[in-house]
């Protein structure tokens, strides 16, 4: 169900994502040619296998985290719920304040973008890979939403598993590109679709923060009790 719910967040985000990457999607398709198909899978698997590295790392630090206090695991995996609904709300376009969580990787794009930018024009498919590995990295707030969650869920395994499925969802907006991209993007600017997903996301937020608010209200009594 957790993995179903990340790709689904990435299938919803894919205006999002057509956004910030449609460009270069549209570069390859141009400047491909007969290797078209080819460097823009190699391009999403770099993507995705950054987004699934980063899935790891913050999952084995908040595993380490919460080896050190298990308050702190109960506070993340609640903090990651509520970041679940705040994704909702931007999937449905009901309130973008997401967006601001961006901010947090612009100092780390500064050293990569240069790095970007030398892969450009994409000449071959080994360009079109390392300009995925190099792009997985790129400020979004929608990625950042599901690394906090990636975080809390406990292993490294299961972690890179959550952006992985994130990825792969965020794949037919990425790769249909010319006219079923535009399609793709009407289809996710649905306000009926948007909203739909919305609220079986915060439904599946819900399902996971009641448990953990109950036990921590039900442990809080039994110390003070």
């Amino acid at each position: 169900m957790t993995l179903s719910a990340a790709f689904l967040f990435g299938l919803m985000g894919g205006a999002h994502c057509i956004g910030m990457c449609g460009g270069i999607m549209s570069t390859l398709s141009l400047a491909s040619g007969r290797n078209v198909w080819l460097n823009l899978i190699a391009y999403n698997s770099g993507r995705i296998f950054s987004y699934s590295v980063a899935g790891a790392l913050v999952a084995l630090l908040g595993s380490l985290l919460s080896d050190q206090l298990l308050s702190i695991g109960v506070a993340l995996r609640i903090f990651a719920s509520i970041m679940l609904i705040l994704m909702a709300l931007y999937i449905a376009n009901w309130w973008k304040g997401l967006t601001q969580v961006e901010k947090l990787g612009r100092y780390l794009w500064r050293y990569l973008q240069p790095i970007a930018s030398k892969l450009m024009p994409v000449r071959t498919t080994s360009q079109a890979l390392t300009l995925g590995l190099v792009w997985g990295w790129l400020p979004c707030g929608l990625v950042y939403s599901v690394l906090i969650w990636s975080m809390s869920s406990g292993s490294s395994l299961q972690g890179a598993l959550i952006m992985l499925c994130f990825g792969l969802g965020t794949l037919p907006a990425m790769i249909l590109t010319g006219r079923l991209a535009y399609q793709m993007k009407q289809l996710s600017q649905s306000k009926l679709l948007r909203s739909l997903a919305a609220l079986i996301i915060i439904s599946f937020a819900i399902w996971q923060l009641v448990p953990l608010i109950t036990s921590t209200v039900t442990h809080t009594e039994h110390i003070h009790g």
